[in-house]
């Protein structure tokens, strides 16, 4: 069993860590987080790397094993040159819970008609992450739950900062979207054709 201890690791960290393991081809590995946000961060990336995992609580800190059960998930290729803007992958970037800057309440509220529109951009739009502030739009009571309901059922991937959510203490009212990691979201936008950022 290869372990590894990644208490006081800010984000990717964790991530990052776990990974350098399984590339030595560490067939079981166990490792130790100390905040709620990395144990989900490490548990799904060992998950899409093939292994069988698991968490456990122990005393304040997590215990993430995994055990290799089979392949990595394959990686998404772009589109590549030459395809049409339909077939191009647009990810939408939200950092914020306001649209503009001047008046928070019309900022959000521009925010919630900005995220209901999103489905006019059609199948182009494929990703929408969010991340500092941007988290709160996609916690229990938000004013754009619904509408993100209705994107992530329309088959739109939904990323939410894990670490984003701990800071706001928002981790377990977090109801719609994969909880995620900086890693992931910098590789989504290295796959996306087109990005829109919302900072």
């Amino acid at each position: 069993m290869a372990e590894l201890d990644c208490r006081g690791l800010a984000c990717p960290g964790p991530v990052l860590r776990t990974k350098e393991l399984i590339e030595t081809g560490a067939e079981r590995v166990a490792v130790r987080v100390d905040n709620e946000a990395a144990k989900v961060n490490v548990t799904n990336f060992l998950k899409s790397q093939g292994y069988e995992a698991t968490a456990a609580q122990e005393g304040p800190d997590f215990l993430v094993s995994g055990r290799r059960t089979g392949q990595p998930a394959p990686v998404q290729e772009r589109p590549g040159a030459g395809v049409s803007a339909e077939e191009q992958r647009l990810l939408v970037l939200v950092a914020k819970g306001c649209l503009g800057e001047g008046d928070d309440e019309l900022g959000r509220g521009l925010m919630v008609n900005f995220l209901a529109t999103l489905k006019e951009m059609g199948p182009a739009l494929w990703r929408l992450v969010l991340l500092n502030g941007g988290v709160k739009l996609a916690v229990e009571g938000a004013e754009t739950l619904a509408s993100l309901k209705e994107l992530e059922a329309s088959g739109v991937s939904i990323l939410v900062c894990g670490t984003c959510l701990n800071f706001f203490k928002l981790l377990e009212q977090k109801a719609v979207g994969e909880t995620t990691n900086m890693l992931d979201i910098v590789t989504s936008l290295q796959l996306a054709d087109r990005v829109i950022s919302i900072t």
